[in-house]
């Protein structure tokens, strides 16, 4: 099974590019502010769009992976990881329940691939191999084929989207005009950790976070997350967070 970069941000950087050439020669010599904002966009644009056209090759297969892209670059044998492990921990600058793919060397790993994560279950040093969010096939379809080539050695450690929520399952869909997904998910993952391990006043506050935040109107981006479902998520949440029977977690001190 080959992945495939997902460049659904060609057409934003693009647009930032163009934006900023024109801005920047119809600008007025002597004005400073619309020249850096439009070098600003120019230099954001280029940025993406060297990201999404660099080299990037990622094969699972019955030898094993076959890697090119920027930071790893190999081909790499099952037997020379000892487990993998497919992980959505939350870590800064990833959407709630990005995945991302980790791999335990083994003795037979070729020095190179930098360890730099941890096996989710039991803590062991690990290679980012790929994150799932800059590919176009979903985490079911990669976690199928690694359960079928890596066999024993592949563990699916996802949280199921129901627990990450606290027991609501929702799954946002992504499109053109919705609310900003960095928005959403920090009040999802709030709300959820007060579901989990808060008391009473814990959830007062987030349900409290969550209605100001409605109030005051959710941003809307270019791209974002469905508007109907959110609004549906969050007053499902927020019914949760009221639920006074909810009485086995206690109050954090």
């Amino acid at each position: 099974m080959e992945l495939h970069r997902n460049r659904s941000s060609l057409p934003l950087a693009i647009f930032c590019m163009l934006g900023g050439v024109v801005v920047l020669a119809l600008s007025h010599p002597g004005r400073l502010l619309p020249m850096l904002v439009a070098l600003g966009a120019i230099v954001l644009g280029a940025a993406v769009l060297v990201g999404a056209l660099r080299p990037f090759r990622f094969v699972i297969g019955p030898e094993g992976l076959d890697v090119r892209r920027p930071g790893l670059r190999g081909t790499y044998r099952w037997e020379q990881f000892d487990a993998l492990a497919l992980d959505d921990e939350p870590r800064p600058g990833a959407r709630l329940g990005s995945p991302r793919l980790l791999g335990v060397p083994a003795a037979g790993m070729p020095p190179g691939p930098k360890v730099t994560a941890r096996h989710p279950l039991d803590g062991r040093a690990a290679i980012d191999l790929v994150d799932l969010d800059q590919v176009r096939e979903t985490p079911d379809e990669v976690a199928a084929a690694l359960a079928r080539f890596a066999g024993d050695r592949f563990t699916d450690a996802r949280t199921p989207l129901a627990t990450r929520l606290g027991g609501t399952d929702f799954e946002f869909t992504e499109g053109l005009r919705g609310y900003r997904i960095e928005r959403v998910d920090e009040l999802v993952r709030r709300g959820r950790k007060a579901l989990a391990q808060g008391g009473v006043p814990e959830r007062q506050a987030a349900r409290s976070e969550i209605e100001q935040a409605r109030a005051a109107g959710l941003p809307v981006g270019l791209r974002g997350y469905s508007t109907l479902q959110v609004d549906a998520a969050l007053d499902l949440l927020c019914a949760a967070l009221a639920d006074e029977s909810r009485t086995d977690r206690k109050a954090t001190p």
